[in-house]
């Protein structure tokens, strides 16, 4: 099997903005990681697994409420139990509250706002494939 390749795209509303000027704190990039290695687990194992530790985390670029973030990751290497994994985040869409309320603008190169590794485990028993 070549290596599994997930992707999610959200929006992030004024209830994600943590601290002032509707920023997003860099733990919501870590939960939408922890969403995208779920969902290899699942193609990989046919089981969610365990999330078991980051090695890195590298926070990278603002998150504002109103952006596009999309976060992908790849399994980069498959031990007996253990899953490496990558992850990536990049702001893809921009609110203009300049221009109107509702304007946004398609980014014309996506912005890395955060990239992450770490490791993730299906015990043996749960590993349907």
């Amino acid at each position: 099997m070549s290596n599994p390749k997930s992707m999610i795209r959200v929006r992030m509303s004024s209830g994600d903005a943590h601290y002032g000027g509707n920023l997003v704190d860099g733990a919501h990039m870590l939960a939408l990681f922890g969403d995208v290695a779920t969902e290899l687990l699942i193609i990989q194992d046919g089981d969610e697994g365990l999330f078991c530790a980051y090695d890195n985390v590298e926070f990278l670029a603002p998150v504002y409420a109103g952006d596009f973030i999309e976060a992908v990751g790849e399994i980069v290497k498959v031990g007996n139990t253990s899953r490496k994994m990558v992850f990536e985040a990049r702001k893809v869409i921009a609110p203009r509250p300049d221009v109107s309320p509702s304007a946004a603008d398609v980014l014309p190169e996506p912005v890395v706002v955060c990239r992450a590794s770490g490791t993730c485990v299906t015990p043996k028993g749960c590993q349907r494939k």
